[in-house]
């Protein structure tokens, strides 16, 4: 008997540990692209036990735009793998069997675009992270590169998820497999729209009966390690190489717009609502936007962990004027919610001290995720007559850390799409705050012509950059 994860072993692990729905036992009605951490320990789950209580056949194929290891070890694994929720209060690991395949788009490209066209298919979910759109993140217009204009304008297999869903959606169309929902789970503000967009971009119009739901996704899902695999196996009895951990609070808001039928995720807790964007903006800025302040000041402190970073002396204070003065004021909240009051819960979250979240994971990408996070504020303040003093800080903690420079002179790693335009404008300023504010602020796909034009927000955050310079992060957070 293997002592790997799998159907044949699923009888000797803890029966409180054992999927709510049996792999197989469903047909697929799902098409996943973005097999990573978040989606297994999130729309898995909320559908597992959508399918649990509600029934339907909405098995998941889960489709790896990059990795092809994960792929091996799924596949392996009869597709089971499983949840560690962590907490300070104990774990508990669950295996989750809502996914009935598993694909690797870069090797077949092709399997891909006919899932797309196939009938059995009538939901696409997408978490595929910021970059993958290949969207402006200023504008939210699609960015024809090389790559998306080959896909667009060739008949080479696909590369791009662009790529695969405009091929997808023009395959189906010609097979007349009926109406269908996209619906992208990642964090981009307004993302039901804005794939909307993309789609309406590449191919002159959107094929009729094709709906793009918004959606709000919340849990905390740090990436998997070495304690993570070893401590499913501790839990199951059994290795477990997709193991994944995340913290125990789970959120979905859904615009409810599904021509085709969806599972009964309000079952599984889910929200499902015709207004998702209060709660985007809510998660974006009170939650996201938080979090790229910890990762940005943290890792320039020289912390490992996100929990580490809100633990240094006077973050906490800031990060609760961040939310008071300049969050909270910047938009109309869901009916009924506090944004100071969920921003404290949220902090809460944050200082989980078993939730390993690196401060240099969440850093990644921030050319991508600055705008919908922070400069949204910034604008919505500057519109409103503010000064955004907190917001101007993290902008200038980004521009601190892309500089490549914790306070203690290590070097810290630009994991970017735009790296080497950002070393560029760089390379060309001076040494300066002024110098490098301006270089930067001239980055237009990352900072808005009304925001870079303003006086107030690049005084403001040329002090905060001046002031990190000379006193490092916990200098300036000690001076209150």
């Amino acid at each position: 008997m293997t002592d790997q994860l799998s159907l044949s072993v699923l009888r000797g692990i803890p029966a409180e540990a054992r999927p709510r729905v049996h792999p197989g036992s469903v047909q697929a009605g799902i098409l996943h692209l973005g097999l990573g951490a978040f989606h297994r320990a999130h729309q898995a789950v909320y559908t597992e036990d959508a399918i649990a209580d509600g029934g339907g056949d909405w098995g998941i194929v889960g489709v790896a735009p990059r990795r092809a290891q994960l792929i091996e070890v799924l596949s392996a694994q009869d597709c089971l793998f499983s949840v560690t929720s962590l907490s300070g209060e104990g774990a508990r690991t669950r295996v989750i069997g809502s996914l009935a395949a598993v694909r690797h788009a870069p090797s077949d490209p092709g399997a891909v675009v006919d899932l797309l066209a196939d009938p059995a298919i009538r939901v696409v979910t997408l978490t595929v992270t910021e970059k993958a759109y290949r969207m402006d993140p200023a504008t939210g217009r699609l960015q024809v590169d090389d790559e998306v204009r080959a896909d667009l304008t060739t008949d080479r297999p696909p590369r791009t998820v662009p790529g695969l869903l405009v091929r997808g959606l023009t395959a189906r169309a010609r097979a007349g497999a009926g109406p269908i929902a996209l619906v992208s789970c990642d964090n981009l503000p307004s993302n039901g729209r804005r794939l909307r967009g993309l789609v309406e971009q590449a191919l002159g119009e959107v094929p009729a009966g094709v709906t793009f739901p918004s959606t709000m996704v919340d849990r905390i899902v740090p990436a998997t390690t070495e304690e993570t695999l070893a401590r499913a196996r501790t839990a199951l009895g059994v290795r477990d190489l997709a193991a994944v951990a995340a913290e125990p609070y789970r959120q979905w808001v859904i615009e409810d717009a599904f021509p085709a039928g969806r599972p009964a995720w309000e079952r599984a807790g889910a929200v499902l609502t015709g207004d998702v964007e209060p709660w985007e903006r809510l998660k974006l800025r009170a939650l996201n936007g938080v979090h790229s302040a910890l990762a940005y000041l943290g890792a320039l402190a020289g912390c490992r962990t996100i929990a580490e970073a809100l633990r240094l002396p006077g973050m906490r204070a800031m990060l609760e004027r961040f939310l008071a003065e300049d969050i909270a004021p910047s938009f109309t909240p869901p009916p009924g919610v506090s944004v100071v009051e969920y921003g404290q819960s949220v902090l809460e979250r944050f200082a989980n001290p078993v939730i390993e979240h690196r401060t240099l994971q969440v850093a990644m990408d921030g050319s991508q995720k600055l705008p919908q996070r922070v400069l949204h504020t910034v604008l919505d303040r500057r519109s409103a007559g503010a000064n955004p003093v907190c917001s101007a800080l993290v902008i200038a903690a980004w521009m601190r850390f892309v500089g490549g420079r914790a306070d203690d002179g290590r070097a810290l790693p630009l994991d970017d799409p735009l790296a080497d335009t950002i070393r560029a404008a760089l390379d060309g300023a001076g040494g300066k705050p002024a110098d490098v504010v301006a270089a930067l602020f001239g980055l237009e796909s990352v900072f808005p012509a009304e925001l870079a034009g303003d006086d107030v927000t690049r005084d403001l955050v040329e002090e905060w950059l001046a002031a990190l310079d000379r006193h490092g992060v916990v200098g300036v957070l000690g001076r209150g």
